[in-house]
């Protein structure tokens, strides 16, 4: 079984995020599951919402408390939530920033990490972007996708497309891809290095 916790604050997507994620690894006949935990609801107030994906039934219902992948929507949080709180010491993490892991005092929590396992993408960037709103859930998705390789891109653009038809989710699809290709390059750049 394959955990995610994602950390962000009210009205960022992060519960929607976590259920598109669901139905991305659902499509690919994988078993998953994707709830929320609440503080206070309002926009602005720390959230976080859990994924679990797997390739047999999921029995669990607590949240996740150790995490293999941590998605963390807005790095305001880090002075405010213990995020890296029981991340596995072989986990990823996916950071919405345009700011280095140096710049945001992470590099020597960052270094414990495998090597390809961290990533900083400007999600809220692409968001504005491609859909006009700072909703970075569904670049993260895409960057997700690239990062770990869990899910294919293409289950991530159907699941988008489900939860948002339209134009919307052509804008948050477009989102999603730029993110993917981001975090490709930067796999590219990294290994050439």
């Amino acid at each position: 079984m394959f955990q995610i916790r994602i950390h962000g604050r009210g009205g960022q997507g992060v519960v929607t995020g976590a259920e598109i994620l669901s139905v991305a690894a659902f499509a690919e006949g994988r078993h998953a599951q994707a709830f929320p935990s609440f503080g206070s609801e309002r926009t602005g107030a720390p959230v976080v919402a859990f994924c679990r994906i797997a390739d047999q039934e999921i029995r669990l219902r607590e949240p996740v408390l150790e995490p293999d992948c941590l998605i963390v929507q807005d790095p305001t949080l880090f002075k405010v939530v213990d995020v890296f709180a029981g991340l596995c010491g072989d986990g990823h993490l996916l950071v919405n920033t345009n700011k280095s892991f140096a710049e945001l005092h992470l590099a020597e929590t960052v270094n414990r990490l495998p090597k390809g396992h961290t990533m900083i993408v400007p999600a809220t960037e692409l968001a504005l972007k491609h859909v006009g709103r700072p909703v970075p859930n569904a670049a993260l998705l895409g960057a997700f996708a690239a990062l770990t390789q869990l899910v294919h891109i293409d289950s991530v653009k159907r699941a988008i497309e489900e939860a948002f038809p339209g134009k919307v989710g052509a804008a948050n699809i477009g989102a999603a891809m730029e993110a993917y290709e981001f975090v490709l390059s930067q796999q590219r750049a990294a290994s050439a290095a």
